[in-house]
C-alpha cells in the first residue's frame, strides 16, 4: 500500500486527526487541491478537537519560549491553549490555507507579512478593529509603531492582525574580518562622524574582497532590496506606499538598484543565491568569512553563543551618513473566524501582543524587537550587541513590507524571481525593473479594489 493510501486510511479510521493529515500529506508532496478535496469528502468522519489551538513557525529556541508563554497563560487564566508549531520543512501559509478550507485551522495563528492579505481577502480571519479599541483590549492600536501595520490594516483603517513583534533590518559587521583586511576606522566611528555612506561601506567591502573573503552577502529578498533604495532617498511605490511600483523610474531607487547589480556583477557584493550549497550568511559570519550581513535581531542568539566572535550592528549606509528608513520584517497574530470562542481567543491575542506579553517573550537575549512602545528594555539588556539601541531607532522610523506589495498576494516572490537574472546572469536591472512594473501595477490595483 502506498504511503498516501496508508495516510488516507489512518485519517478515515481516526488514527490521526486532520491537522496531522495535512502536515504529512504536504510532506508526501500531495497537491493543495487534492488535500482540500480529501478533507471535504471526509468531513463527517472527524472528531471535535478539545481546547484552543494556536499555530506559528519558529526555530527550537523560539518554540520553547512560545511553549513557556502558553503554559503560563493557561495557568494564569485557567484555560487550555495548545501551541501547534509548524516545522520549517512545511510550507506554513499553504498548510494554514488548507486547514481553513477544511475547517480544522487553529483558533489563532501567525500570518507572515507576505501572506496576511490572503486571509483578509478570503474572509477567513476576524476583523479586530473594535476589539482592539474595546474594554477588554490590553493595548490600543496607537500604542504600536505606525510603520508596522502594513496590509494588516486596510487603507480605510480596518485591522485584521496585530504585529507580534518585529525585526528591523540592519547591518551586522564582523570586527575580526574587517581588522584582518586592514580596516582601522570601524563603521561606528564613521557613523559617529556622519560619514557612514555607501562609498565608505564599499571601501571596506573591497578591502575584504581583496583578502579573499566575502565583503557583503545580499539576500534574495525584496524588503532588503527596497531598504537600499529608501536609505538612498528613493521611492519604490508611490501614493505613500499604496500605489504603483515606480522604482524603475525613480532616480534614487534606480541608482541604488543599479549599484547593487553592478556590485554583484563585479563580485564586490556576493548574491546569496550563488553561495556554495549549505552555506548561509549566518554560517559565513560565524566562521569569520564575511564582513557584513543584513538581518534583524534574530541572529543574536546564535552569534552570542559563538565563542570568540567579535561583532556589532550599524544602520544601512545612507546618502546622509545617518540612519534613514529601512525595512522591518514582521508577522501578525490573527484569529480564525471559526474559532471556538471569539472572546477567549481575543483574550489570548491581546495578552500575547501586549507590552507585558512581548517583554515575557523577548527578554533574556530574545530574537526580535517589541512592536509596541514601552517594552524597549528587552532589546537593551546587557548591551548585546554593543549598539543594540539601533534596533529600537530603526524600528521607530522603519516600515514593514510596503503596503502595495504586502497587499498583493504573491507579489514579493514574483518580483524576486523576475530580478534573479540581474544577480545571476548580469541582465540589465533597469529593464527588469520596468518589467516588474508592467507585471505588478495591474495586480496592485485589482487587489486593492477588493479590500476597503
Amino acid at each position: 500500500m502506498s504511503s498516501s493510501s496508508t495516510l488516507l486510511r489512518d485519517l478515515q479510521t481516526g488514527r490521526i486527526g486532520r491537522r496531522e493529515f495535512v502536515t504529512r500529506a504536504l510532506a508526501l508532496g500531495l497537491s493543495l487541491g487534492s488535500i482540500s478535496t480529501i478533507l471535504e469528502s471526509c468531513r463527517g468522519l472527524f472528531y471535535n478537537d478539545s481546547g484552543f489551538k494556536w499555530a506559528t513557525w519558529g526555530n527550537p529556541g523560539e518554540v520553547q519560549r512560545f511553549q513557556q508563554f502558553t503554559a503560563k497563560y493557561n495557568q494564569d487564566h485557567h484555560t487550555n491553549f495548545e501551541l501547534i508549531p509548524v516545522p520549517s520543512s512545511i510550507n506554513y501559509a499553504s498548510k494554514i490555507l488548507i486547514e481553513l478550507n477544511g475547517g480544522v485551522a487553529p483558533d489563532l495563528f501567525y500570518a507572515g507579512d507576505g501572506d496576511i492579505i490572503k486571509f483578509v481577502q478570503n474572509e477567513t480571519i476576524v476583523e479586530l478593529t473594535s476589539l482592539l479599541n474595546g474594554p477588554d483590549s490590553q493595548s490600543r492600536p496607537d500604542e504600536y509603531i505606525e510603520g508596522l501595520w502594513g496590509a494588516a490594516r486596510t487603507r480605510s483603517g480596518r485591522i485584521f492582525g496585530v504585529p507580534v513583534d518585529c525585526n528591523p533590518l540592519i547591518l551586522w559587521y564582523n570586527k575580526t574580518v574587517l581588522g584582518d583586511a586592514g580596516v582601522t576606522t570601524m563603521p561606528q566611528d564613521l557613523y559617529d562622524q556622519g560619514k557612514w555612506t555607501r562609498d565608505a561601506f564599499m571601501s571596506m567591502v573591497e578591502k575584504v574582497r581583496a583578502k579573499g573573503k566575502y565583503g557583503f552577502i545580499l539576500d534574495e529578498w525584496t524588503l532588503q532590496f527596497w531598504s537600499w533604495c529608501t536609505t538612498n532617498g528613493g521611492t519604490v511605490y508611490d501614493q505613500g506606499g499604496y500605489g504603483n511600483f515606480v522604482a524603475h523610474e525613480d532616480p534614487k531607487s534606480l541608482d541604488a538598484m543599479q549599484w547593487l547589480a553592478d556590485s554583484v556583477k563585479n563580485k564586490s557584493i556576493t548574491f546569496a543565491g550563488s553561495l556554495p550549497k549549505g552555506m548561509g550568511d549566518d554560517l559565513a559570519f560565524m566562521g569569520n568569512q564575511v564582513a557584513f550581513v543584513t538581518a534583524g535581531r534574530w541572529y543574536l542568539p546564535e552569534f552570542r553563543q559563538t565563542s570568540g566572535l567579535q561583532y556589532d550592528i550599524i544602520p544601512f549606509p545612507s546618502f546622509s551618513g545617518k540612519m534613514e528608513p529601512a525595512g522591518v520584517a514582521l508577522a501578525y497574530m490573527v484569529i480564525n473566524k471559526k474559532t471556538k470562542d471569539l472572546n477567549t481567543s481575543f483574550q489570548f491575542l491581546t495578552n500575547f501582543v501586549s507590552k507585558t506579553g512581548q517583554i515575557f517573550r523577548l527578554q533574556g537575549g530574545g530574537n526580535a524587537v517589541p512592536s509596541i512602545r514601552g517594552a524597549e528594555q528587552v532589546v537593551l539588556e546587557g548591551n548585546l550587541p554593543e549598539h543594540a539601541h539601533y534596533f529600537v531607532e530603526a524600528r521607530n522610523i522603519g516600515y514593514g513590507l510596503i503596503s502595495a506589495e504586502m497587499g498583493t498576494p504573491g507579489l514579493s516572490s514574483d518580483i524576486q524571481t523576475m530580478l534573479d537574472p540581474a544577480w545571476l546572469q548580469g541582465k540589465p536591472i533597469k529593464d527588469l525593473l520596468a518589467q516588474v512594473a508592467v507585471m505588478a501595477n495591474p495586480r496592485i490595483k485589482a487587489s486593492f479594489e477588493k479590500i476597503k
